[in-house]
């Protein structure tokens, strides 16, 4: 199911500042019986990224085009959707600087999932990407759509096998996996990267630092860790808005079988859940 700024669309009109130079936002949201889950937490995220890029105020048109996507959804049916939002600063002229007076467009695409959403999925293996994030502190947190160097990175640990990649910054610290935020459990401290120069800062990210985790007692922190940290944590997990939070069995050489905290945290999950 596509949306165009609200109605059936199967094509993108061109030009468009998106494809030409991804000059845009998108937020993936995850759906049940058509209700998006932790919406403000993506509106948040989106109104940052409307500001950081200069684009004119159409938070309400995309409250109002998601809401309608949801009702349609709803009526198909669907127990659990991925819907990816796309906003573009819309058609302008050559060149890079944008247009005076921008229109922007909204993009939805959603697809049915096959899985409970509800299930933390199995342990994973991790790889370190050999491609690190640029550094770009304006861009640090939002959800640009310039996104090369995960596409790099996804498609290295595909071929090695794995289930997802570390990602490191041009200094070589860590920042995420390709597709998540990452957090390490140090003692009785849970810690996950600072963000400040780049990566996105995550919905389900928030939750942990500010919700699910303080729920059980458990002190976070924003730090600066290295792959050695990563290598000596007791836990590892990710997390993103499809997967909610997902344990890691290996990382390297290094192995995990048991998650505990993983495992309370994804019942704050399930607790959270509509």
């Amino acid at each position: 199911m596509i949306w165009l700024d609200g109605a059936p669309s199967p094509a993108l009109p061109l030009p468009d500042r998106g494809l030409d130079f991804g000059d845009g936002l998108f937020e993936t949201l995850l759906l049940r019986r058509g209700q998006v889950l932790f919406a403000e937490r993506h509106f948040e995220r989106l109104e940052r990224g409307l500001q950081v890029l200069g684009f004119p105020a159409c938070l309400q048109r995309v409250k109002e085009q998601l809401e309608a996507a949801a009702a349609a959804i709803a009526l198909r049916g669907w127990h659990w959707t991925a819907l990816r939002l796309t906003l573009t600063r819309g058609a302008g002229p050559r060149g890079y600087a944008p247009p005076p007076q921008p229109q922007p467009r909204i993009l939805l695409a959603a697809v049915e999932l096959d899985r409970d959403c509800t299930q933390m999925l199995p342990a994973a293996s991790l790889s370190l990407a050999s491609i690190a994030w640029s550094t770009q502190p304006v861009l640090a947190g939002i959800k640009h759509l310039n996104r090369l160097e995960q596409v790099l990175a996804a498609r290295e640990y595909s071929a090695a096998g794995s289930d997802e990649a570390v990602m490191l910054d041009q200094a070589g610290q860590v920042v995420s996996v390709v597709a998540g935020n990452v957090f390490a459990l140090a003692g009785d401290r849970l810690l996950t990267p600072p963000l400040r120069a780049c990566g996105i800062r995550g919905t389900r990210r928030d939750l942990v630092l500010q919700a699910w985790a303080p729920a059980l007692g458990v002190p976070v922190a924003e730090c600066a860790l290295s792959v050695r940290d990563l290598e000596a944590a007791d836990e590892v997990f990710y997390c993103n808005a499809l997967l909610g939070v997902r344990p890691v069995a290996r990382f390297g050489d290094r192995v995990w079988r048991r998650h505990p905290l993983c495992h309370a945290l994804h019942e704050q999950y399930g607790r959270a859940l509509p």
